[in-house]
This record gives C-alpha cells, structure tokens and sequence, in this order.
C-alpha cells in the first residue's frame, strides 16, 4: 500500500531582502524554521530540504510590494502556494506585538485551519494590461495636479478666466497671450505651462498604448461588449477588466459590489441596526470609473450615433441588457433626485447597481449560462379563509389573540412599501 502523504503548510514572510519561514504539520507541531534569503535560488535551497517523497508542501504568503513573483515561481515548479489578503488575516485585538517570526507562524497556523482568505492573481499578460492602467492613471493625477498650479498661479495674482470651460482650445490661447507683471513670474508661469504640456502628452501616449494593446488582449471581447453601456468607453471598460479580471468567478453581482467597497457599511447591536457612507474596501480604480460613469445616467435613454456605433456588432441579448441600464439607471436618478437626494449619494447608488449589469454583460460575453430565474410566488386559493390563513397565537391557545390598533402587529396597518431591487435577467 502507498505510504500516506503528510501535509506541511509552510507561511513565508516575505520582504525585499529576506523571507521568514514557519511550519505547521498536517495535525502535528507548529514551528519557526528561520529566515532565508529573498531570491528565487534561496528558496530553492530551503525545497530541497523539505521535500519528501511522502510530504506534499504547500506555501502562502501577504500580497504586497514584492508582487507575485514568488507566487509564479512556486507553481511552475508544481507546488501549491496562495496569497493571502492582508485585510482580511484574523488578529486579537490585545495583539501588540508584531515580529517576522510571528507572522509566519500566523500564516501557517491560518493556513493549516482554514481560516485565510485569498486573492485573485491574475495572469502575467492581464498584470502587465493592469500596469499599463495604472501607468495611466498615475500620468492623469500628474496632470491634474499641474493644472491646479496653473490656476493656483493665476489666481494668487488677480488672473481670472472668465470663459466657459477650461483647458480647451480658447482656455489655451487665453494662457499663451498672458504675461506676467515680472520676469521671475514669468519664468515661473512658464515652467507651469511647461508641465502641463508634457503631463498632457504622457496621458496621451498612454492612452494610445492602451487601445493598441487591446487588439491582442484575450478580453477584448469582453472589453468592446462592456462598452455598449452608456458612459463606458475604451478606457474605462479596459480598466474594469485589467483591475477584477475574469467577473464570471463572482456567482452574483451582490458579491461585486461589495468587492468594489460600493455597499454601504453597518453596524448592528442587538435591535439597533445602523448604516453609514460606503466601505470603499475594494478596488478604487474600478470604482472611480464605475463612479464617473454613472452620472451619464442623468440623461435620458438615447442610443447616440456612438453608442449605435459601438453595439453594432454586438449580440441582440448584450445590447438588451445595455439598453435596459439606460432605462433604469435614469428612472432610478430622478427618482431618488425627486426625493431631495444630494447629487453624490445619487451618482453613488448608480454606481452601485451599474455593477449588476456590467456583471451580466461580461457573463453573457464570456458565454456563462445565466442564472436560474426566481421561483413566482405561490398564490393563495381562492377558498383559503384569509383569517385563517393570517392568524397569530399567542404561547397559551385557549387565550383569544387581539392585535392592538396603530402598532407594529396590527392587522390594520397599511402594508410596506416594497423596496426597489436592481434584478438582472
């Protein structure tokens, strides 16, 4: 009979120039082995220790700057190995002492009970899409930041502009034609225009690389049926795709929002249930992109000339669904501005059920079976005893049951309203 294999779940602290490694044996000892360098062969040295014909290895270690190079490395040499969310690692709260030792010893203990949450690495083609995003957004802040010296200039020297829109092409003209009182200003105004021009051309460079990647890219099918929806462009659909990946691994898209940080927190006690702003917990570039792209929604439904454009070769059931957005996301925006809601809570709670439909089209692009339809309700027979049916007892069945008029348990209360659901067929 085949000897029977023993599990050793190992957690690697991992840092730039050093890892710490603990142990913890499939029902046996959990132990602190020591630190080992932070390279690929250091690690190949520490395997050919522990490997064993009749133990299996199996490694994890915290997301962080050192990326998933370990990650890859380990799997192409067969062994299994996970990241681990930081966020989500339990902790005492009376836990004041943090060390190298310790956390590879909470690692491996975690690992061996079950008890760490992992997270989705993506594929070395879809990172390096992902870098290529954030290369972008990283060139948009440095623009916009720049843009704000330049009116911040202006503005702490009496310069106001009184056209209608900035950094067009009359707004650019307005700059090139000003001089400043002194010639020290004058140097400075120009080093500001200057970093303008050349954050403006970086964005523009990106942003070009972006769409000549997105011809090769393996979700660009994916990426172009996203862009059917209102307010989603190149850009913005390659930018959800490059940060969550493949969406069809969340089975509903309740589990979406709250990944995205766009499900409002709570704090319950007992019978006080209290619920606050967003968590803002996950991803912040997909949300800012799903953020902006909900206030088109403020407009009524319109296939355009580009949005017809861009659904043209589209699926009947992809541009059902886009078209189907258009119409609730904009009766949602004025029903909830009727009401008196500030703009922002507003634009968020679009965002919110944007998520539900941008999850079903990427399902329907990637060719996922959709989700099983809601059993209807059962009706009630029409010689049920409607009394009968709704009675209440109390503990002792002899005492009659009379429900106070004007309380919570009246029979004479109006029903409650129902509450709108986003449902994405």
């Amino acid at each position: 009979m085949p000897a029977k294999t023993l599990t050793h779940y190992i957690g690697l602290d991992v840092h730039k120039d050093s890892i710490a490694v603990a142990i913890a044996v499939e029902n046996g000892e959990l132990r602190f082995y020591g630190k080992i360098g932070g390279k690929a062969a250091d690690l190949d040295k520490l395997i050919k220790k522990f490997a064993h014909p009749e133990v299996e290895l199996r490694f994890c270690y915290e997301a962080g700057p050192t990326g998933y190079v370990i990650y890859r490395h380990l799997k192409k040499l067969g062994y299994d190995c996970r990241v681990v969310a930081p966020s989500l690692i339990p902790r005492k709260a009376s836990d004041r002492v943090k060390t190298d030792r310790r956390d590879s010893q909470t690692l491996a203990r975690l690992f061996r009970a079950g008890e760490l949450t992992f997270v989705h690495v993506p594929l070395e083609e879809d990172e390096a899409v992902r870098d290529l995003v954030r290369a972008r957004l990283a060139a948009v802040k440095d623009q916009r930041r720049a843009r704000q010296r330049v009116k911040g200039f202006l503005l702490r020297n009496g310069f106001v502009y009184e056209g209608k829109g900035s950094w067009g092409p009359a707004h650019l003209n307005y700059l090139a034609r000003m001089k400043m009182p002194t010639a020290a200003q004058q140097i400075a105004f120009e080093e500001y225009k200057d970093a303008v021009t050349v954050t403006t051309d970086r964005v523009q460079r990106l942003s070009d690389a972006l769409e000549k990647q997105l011809e090769t890219w393996r979700w660009k099918n994916v990426v172009l049926a996203l862009m059917t929806l209102r307010g989603i462009q190149t850009i913005s659909a390659m930018t959800l795709i490059a940060e969550l990946g493949d969406l069809s691994r969340f089975d509903n898209p309740n589990q979406l929002m709250s990944y995205l940080g766009l499900v409002p927190s709570e704090d319950t006690t007992g019978d006080s249930r209290k619920l606050s702003g967003i968590t803002k917990a996950g991803n912040e570039p997909s949300r800012r992109v799903l953020i902006e792209a909900a206030h088109h929604y403020r407009l009524p439904a319109r296939l355009t000339r580009t949005l017809q454009e861009r659904q043209h070769n589209q699926t009947q059931e992809v541009r059902a669904i886009a078209w189907k957005a258009q119409g609730r996301l904009h009766g949602r925006y004025c029903n909830l501005a009727s009401k008196g809601k500030k703009t922002q809570i507003i634009v968020t709670a679009i965002a919110r059920e944007l998520v539900g439909f941008v999850w079903a089209i990427a399902c329907t692009a990637m060719g996922r079976p959709p989700l099983p339809k809601a059993d209807p309700p059962v009706k009630r027979s029409e010689n049920s005893n409607s009394k009968t049916a709704n009675k209440v007892y109390r503990l002792n069945p002899n005492t009659k049951y009379q429900p106070a008029k004007n309380q919570p348990g009246s029979t004479t209360n109006p029903k409650p309203k129902s509450e709108e659901v986003c449902v994405v067929k």
